[in-house]
């Protein structure tokens, strides 16, 4: 491999074809079934769909073959086939939905408005995770342009990611036979604890949420009469959440939802604590004054990964400060969402959390827990020698420093059921969602070096993953021949 030629390939490609797409692709509302309930009425996913899947077809790979998988009632899932040089099978793995829009957005800024500063493109999606078509793809044709092999290469590029990918266990069964038997998973979804070296993911934590509702009245009544003889709904609500977790350190109480850190997991986030330094807490706008849960950086590192936390993502029941009256209001309710250690059961977990939250209401209150999303996080198997050899070449060559190994806080529900599904495959879990990258939130970037580099880097792991297949190092399970996965566990 010629890497000042594959570099300057990939360098190109990203700067003439692959970013102008991507400000396209920003430019589309194309928000989550989860919260776009009308999505196929809009529109915006078939945009994306269109945009991303035309692109793909204009690219010269001879065979290739571009589809974009349409089952009724679901979201819509493009499926990409490439020949390579053997039989050997490589899926590479992306999604093209988006969070919602946020408020915070700096003035000249916002969700759909993508805009270049320096080395960043802002906008929703762009780093999460409108570039892994482009980002696969580019990989794939900067190798052919040196004639150097490859195995054979899927690309499926799903809809519903940020809902809990609910439709693509469906789609894989659907296209098993098709997909065949991979032996390597390359994901483009995750983050990077810097911008300076290629970072892999080792697990991911599982997620199960919904929207806790507290009832106590028909219709809202004076304050000053009822208070003191009706209970709060605010209050029962604060009741319950601390049966989840203790509100003076944020610490999740039932250990029914803890599992074993493995010891190599907690050695990768001492050594990764040791990289990063204070980034592992700078990296958020804390407010001045604010400090972090822990002082121990490897703590806070094993926080976000392997253990569960609970955030409040939305609020109902309670109107906005300027119109709020001295009325003991009939209701109050909350989003809840908790993230999981990788190998907890996400579904088992969503059903305990209700139990919980749902027994012996306070005062007889009225209170439900909805469960909206349960899925179950990841834990990557170990590195074959070919692939843990092939990933420190590539960082080194394409970063400089040696690669770096970190669990991730968020969900992608995909790798757990590959996971299952093709048990003898290796992972490269990767992805350019760095400091201040802020996926889900406000001023969203990409950093367009990093993409440049992640390309570069697996360019040169699907080179060495051919090589090892030759010599017989890889091993791959047919999705048929793997239990079928639809989000039934068992308990944590």
């Amino acid at each position: 491999m010629n890497t000042e030629q594959l570099r300057a390939f990939v360098s190109a490609k990203w700067d003439e074809e692959i970013v102008p797409r991507l400000v396209d692709y920003i430019r589309i509302p194309n928000k989550s079934p989860m919260f776009d309930a009308d999505w196929a009425a809009h529109g915006y996913m078939d945009q994306a769909v269109e945009l991303l899947a035309g692109w793909a077809r204009q690219q010269p790979i001879a065979g290739m073959q571009v589809d974009v998988v349409r089952l009724e009632g679901r979201t819509p899932l493009i499926f990409i086939d490439i020949p390579g040089q053997n039989d050997d099978c490589v899926v590479l793995y992306g999604h093209l939905d988006k969070q919602p829009e946020m408020t915070g957005w700096a003035e000249d800024l916002g969700p759909w408005i993508p805009v270049i500063k320096g080395d960043k493109l802002y906008g929703r999606g762009g780093a999460d995770d409108g570039y892994a078509i482009f980002g696969s793809i580019a990989a794939i044709l900067a190798l052919q342009e040196q004639g150097i092999p490859h195995a054979r290469c899927v690309v499926m590029i799903e809809a519903c990611e940020e809902s809990g990918s609910y439709d693509l266990p469906y789609y894989v069964d659907h296209l098993a036979a098709r997909i065949g038997r991979p032996s390597l998973v390359v994901c483009l979804d995750s983050g990077c604890g810097n911008y300076d070296q290629l970072w892999l993911t080792t697990s991911l934590r599982g997620l199960t949420g919904g929207n806790l509702r507290v009832k106590v009245l028909e219709e809202g009544v004076h304050s000053g009469d009822a208070s003191g003889v009706v209970a709060s709904s605010f209050r029962i609500l604060r009741q319950l959440l601390s049966r989840l977790e203790d509100e003076n350190t944020g610490r999740i109480l039932p250990q029914q939802l803890y599992v074993d850190i493995p010891a190599q997991r907690v050695e990768q986030a001492q050594r990764s604590a040791e990289v990063l330094g204070d980034a592992v807490y700078s990296k958020f706008p804390f407010v001045e004054g604010m400090r972090p849960m822990n002082e121990t950086r490897a703590e806070l590192v094993l926080n976000r990964t392997w253990r569960p936390a609970l955030s409040i993502t939305g609020v109902a029941g309670l109107p906005p400060l300027d119109s709020a009256g001295n009325v003991l209001r009939p209701f109050s309710a909350v989003k809840l969402s908790l993230r999981l250690p990788p190998t907890c059961e996400g579904a088992a977990a969503g059903e305990f959390v209700k139990e919980l939250l749902e027994h012996d209401p306070p005062y007889g209150s009225q209170v439900s827990f909805d469960l909206e999303k349960a899925s179950t996080g990841w834990n990557a198997p170990q590195l074959s020698a070919w692939l843990e050899k092939s990933v420190d070449e590539a960082s080194r060559t394409f970063f400089g420093p040696a690669p770096a190994y970190m669990g991730e806080g968020g969900t992608i529900p995909f790798m757990g059921m590959l996971g299952e599904k093709f048990p003898g495959a290796q992972f490269l879990i990767t992805g350019v969602l760095g400091p201040h990258s802020n996926a889900h939130g406000p001023n969203e970037f990409l950093h367009i070096p990093t993409g440049k580099r992640v390309t570069m880097c697996v360019a040169k792991v699907m080179a060495d993953h051919f090589v090892a297949s030759q010599a017989g190092l890889t091993t791959g399970v047919a999705a048929s021949d793997a239990h079928t996965h639809h989000g039934e566990h068992g308990c944590c």
